[in-house]
């Protein structure tokens, strides 16, 4: 048998071939997109993540989670992401010197009222939760779930003195989850997270509001046109499926 260099190259090329692409000759790139999101679309995020990395074989998605000015905000920080993902239009307009491309408006949602599983307190509109003594939580005034909140009961006509403001959405649905809070509003996606630790009082529509969810590729990423390429993918009809699965409503185009 030879015994030379190239000779143990390529018998070694066969032996990897089976645990590894690349690196005899050839090369499998992979991409990685880093997408910065609201928290609120933790869930459904994850499965378009994996569906689009299974369309795209030589494309991986990343996400990280966290309130939608807090993500915007790690932008403003030189912080290396390729898509940002918000829960409303303001947080996205405040990061628009570091977007680039045309954003898209890939979901809607609306708000609910959180409460202890089997309700409680007995709360059944927007006017108990003025009652003295309840503990209510809302976002903080500078997360979406919170600028929503203080709309809704503004456009309600209620004055809530709530006990607590939190970074975002999922943070009042923990306050409710773990009993430190009788009730909170969050999205109506949320619910699906907590399962049977928490139940929820509808909103009727004329004094709910309409969340937007909007998507934007970072200007001079490492992967511009990669990035570009996915936010105009979670408007496809597999995307659109996806967020319909976990209760959001999607644009008609």
């Amino acid at each position: 048998m030879p015994d030379s260099p190239r000779w143990r190259r390529i018998v070694a090329c066969v032996v990897l071939s089976s645990v590894s692409v690349g690196g005899c000759g050839g090369s499998s790139k992979t991409t990685t997109l880093t997408v910065l999101a609201a928290s609120s679309t933790q869930e459904v995020l994850q499965e378009l993540s994996l569906a689009y990395q299974h369309e795209r074989r030589g494309t991986r998605v990343r996400p990280f989670f966290g309130g939608s000015q807090e993500m915007a905000g790690r932008l403003s920080e030189r912080e290396p992401a390729d898509v940002l993902v918000t829960a409303d239009e303001t947080s996205m307009n405040a990061a628009d010197e570091f977007l680039t491309g045309r954003r898209r408006i890939v979901a809607h949602n609306a708000m609910t009222i959180a409460v202890g599983p089997g309700n409680p307190r007995r709360i059944r509109g927007l006017q108990d939760l003025a009652k003295p003594r309840l503990r209510v939580a809302v976002g903080a005034a500078t997360v979406p779930a919170g600028a929503y909140a203080r709309r809704v009961f503004k456009d309600a006509g209620v004055t809530v003195r709530w006990t607590s403001e939190e970074i975002s959405a999922r943070a009042v649905l923990d306050r409710v989850r773990t009993g430190e809070a009788d009730a909170g509003l969050v999205y109506i996606t949320d619910l699906r997270s907590a399962g049977a630790a928490v139940s929820s009082v509808p909103i009727p529509a004329s004094d709910n509001v309409t969340a937007t969810y909007v998507a934007a590729a970072v200007k001079e990423s490492d992967h511009e046109k990669e990035a570009a390429s996915f936010v105009a993918w979670l408007t496809s009809p597999t995307a659109r499926s996806l967020f319909n699965k976990y209760g959001f409503v999607t644009p008609l185009t």
